[in-house]
């Protein structure tokens, strides 16, 4: 499909003639090889996105047991009401494009630690500072920044992640203090959720890195997240769990702890390096 038929597609599904919110659903084309799965979001010949995800000691990983789908959507897409963080956090017009990865319970999918996430795309622009960012969420739930790198080839837009289910690439205009007490926040949260005797470490290591921002003492503050991440990888499966499962009977802690220092040290690194 060339250009200028995407971008007419794009208008149809978008701005329908009736004021109605419009949505599409997108082929997707989903393989498998290996601690790896590969999703191809195309139409008419032309791919708009793909999804790579890695996984750590998978069982049970096949196309099938992925659950996969995209949809194309509209930005008052009921599917996207109360979900996004802010009003400054939006769709890009040039790939408003949704991925649901929602394993079904009943396929067999399970994976220990972390997994690595993907979207690339060419239909965005690559720039230093750019503003856009990888969010996830559960399904109906709301979308949370995951990003850990924004890499270029147009655009490859990377997490971590300790389970699933939807992805977007939107553009994240939110001052970067704010997204950084948020994923303090939610730190915070997980910590709360683990072995009473597992929570003190944990609860001194963000301490150390909310002290450590506030002096703007960057290598101070990436040295606390670096070992956050260490320790969640260290205690993982023996005090921790780290494991996920499609039938939804465990709970990832380890998994989304180092998720969420990876995440959280990419906008330190972004306030670092960028001021904003």
């Amino acid at each position: 499909m060339a250009n200028w038929a995407w971008s007419a597609l794009l208008a149809a599904v978008l701005w329908s003639g009736s004021g109605a919110v419009a949505a599409q659903s997108l082929p997707v084309n989903v393989t498998v090889t290996g601690n790896e799965a590969s999703a191809h979001v195309g139409l008419g010949g032309l791919t708009l996105l793909d999804l790579n995800l890695e996984f750590e000691d998978p069982q049970g990983l096949t196309p099938s047991s992925l659950g996969v789908s995209a949809q194309l959507l509209s930005p008052l897409s009921p599917l996207l009401q109360g979900r996004l963080p802010s009003l400054l956090t939006n769709l890009t017009a040039a790939l408003p494009i949704l991925v649901t990865v929602q394993p079904p319970a009943n396929g067999g999918l399970s994976f220990h630690g972390t997994g690595r996430v993907e979207l690339h795309t060419h239909a965005l622009p690559y720039a230093l500072g750019s503003s856009l960012r990888l969010f996830k969420a559960p399904l109906g739930g709301p979308f949370k920044d995951i990003t850990d790198e924004i890499a270029q080839g147009s655009v490859r837009a990377r997490g971590t992640y300790g389970g699933f289910s939807q992805f977007l690439i939107l553009i994240d205009l939110r001052p970067t203090n704010w997204v950084i007490n948020e994923k303090m926040q939610r730190l915070r949260t997980r910590v709360d959720l683990l072995p009473v005797g597992e929570q003190a470490a944990f609860d001194d290591l963000i301490d150390d890195v909310d002290e450590a921002l506030d002096d703007h003492d960057y290598p101070a503050a990436l040295t606390a997240i670096d070992a956050i991440r260490s320790r969640a990888e260290t205690r993982a499966g023996t005090y921790i769990p780290n494991e996920w499962r499609a039938d939804q009977s465990t709970a990832n802690h380890a998994g989304e702890l180092v998720a969420g220092a990876a995440t959280l040290r990419f906008s330190v690194v972004f306030k670092r390096d960028y001021g904003q």
